[in-house]
């Protein structure tokens, strides 16, 4: 009975400080908000209007109702998905003929270095100039110091790719 008891203590007070680290953890995170409208707005100036095409993707449309490019988000689809802190949720952002021009980490916990560091190593570009179907062949890498974040990331990126590939966009 004393070696369960003390079996049971030691478990507990690993559990304890295991819960205290990660509260620790996401006390020294910072929030990254950012805005979807701008980050559309930085690959398309002129974009005015974003409407809802079906349950994946979203038209880019600028004042004159024009079509400048497609959007999908994984925000509302992926919240169990987590990097290093919490949620990473993207943005894929397609020119008009679905070739992916962008794809945006949106508002996140992540440590800043280590997205700085997925930036620099060309990470986020991995998709850029491939449409729906070449992008869902991108191996990812292991990047070192950032490997959650990437995996997480890329994990976002395959759901919507998947999702978006099966629910294309109607040709106007």
């Amino acid at each position: 009975m004393i070696i369960s008891t003390s079996k049971s203590w030691l478990l507990t007070a690993l559990l304890c400080i295991s819960l205290m680290a990660g509260a620790q953890q996401r006390a020294n995170a910072v929030f990254h908000e950012v805005k979807n409208k701008e980050v559309v707005q930085s690959l398309f100036p002129k974009a005015e209007k974003i409407e809802k095409e079906n349950n994946y993707w979203f038209r880019i449309l600028d004042g004159s109702k024009n079509l400048l490019g497609y959007a999908m988000s994984s925000m509302p689809f992926c919240k169990e998905v987590t990097g290093y802190n919490d949620n990473t949720p993207v943005m894929i952002i397609t020119d008009a003929k679905l070739k992916i021009i962008k794809i945006a980490l949106l508002s996140n916990w992540e440590t800043a270095s280590y997205v700085q560091k997925l930036e620099t190593k060309g990470f986020f570009k991995l998709w850029d100039n491939k449409n729906v179907k070449q992008a869902q062949k991108v191996q990812i890498d292991g990047y070192t110091g950032a490997t959650m974040t990437a995996k997480a990331v890329d994990k976002n990126v395959q759901f919507l790719l998947d999702n978006g590939l099966k629910n294309l966009p109607e040709k106007k």
